[in-house]
């Protein structure tokens, strides 16, 4: 291994090690102003757990306010999906690691284990590589299969720095504020055909872009 490659390992190690308290003392700086979180207080306060949706370009708040709460999530193994982890890890989440090639169906799969065992599961549903908020199965069958409700959850930021991924991901400034606006709960029926399910997740995908313009223009106005 070369000189290059021994510091490169070594920087990577250093940020693993800090990542988690910077993001951390970042969130905390933000000011956040909620829209319908009674629904989270209530599912809480009745001991149901959930499936929690939002998009993969704004996950750094939802990850961080919802940690410390039995969730459950599906990480890559990639390495994107390490500097995730050891973030998730500090905030107490339930991993479940799978690779960036496994299919789709064994992937849910080990979420709805999670789910079986009573953890909520957070789920940004155009990831893990888009299209950008357009949103994929997962969150919808995993409430249909597990009879759990489905919470969405848009998310802005006043002040934020925009990268040049494919999900324009957002990272909000430090000391600035956010809105948070959840959905109320859907709940999937078990008996819905595969049509049914493919237009409750066609609503599920406008629903969840009219809560993000939402809480994009409460903390804009």
């Amino acid at each position: 291994m070369s000189l290059k490659q021994i510091n490169r390992s070594l920087l990577r190690r250093i940020g693993l090690s800090i990542l988690p308290d910077l993001t951390g003392l970042l969130c905390r700086s933000v000011k956040i102003e909620f829209t319908n979180k009674k629904i989270i207080d209530e599912l809480t306060k009745q001991n149901q757990n959930y499936v929690l949706a939002f998009w993969h370009g704004t996950m750094l708040l939802p990850w961080f306010l919802h940690g410390n709460k039995n969730f459950a999530a599906l990480v890559s193994l990639s390495k994107d999906g390490e500097l995730l982890t050891k973030v998730l890890e500090r905030w107490n989440y339930e991993l479940a690691r799978g690779s960036s090639n496994l299919g789709g169906k064994e992937a849910l799969e080990l979420l709805l284990e999670k789910g079986r065992e009573g953890f909520s599961i957070a789920i940004t549903p155009d990831g893990p590589t888009g299209p950008r908020h357009e949103m994929k199965a997962g969150a919808v069958v995993a409430a249909k299969k597990l009879q759990i409700p489905l919470v969405l959850m848009g998310i802005g930021f006043k002040d934020f720095y925009k990268l040049k991924s494919w999900d324009l991901f957002e990272i909000p400034k430090f000391l600035t504020s956010a809105s948070v606006v959840y959905s109320d709960a859907i709940w999937v029926d078990q008996n819905l055909s595969r049509d049914e399910v493919n237009n409750k997740i066609a609503d599920c995908n406008q629903l969840l872009i009219e809560l993000q313009k939402k809480a994009e223009n409460i903390c804009r106005s």
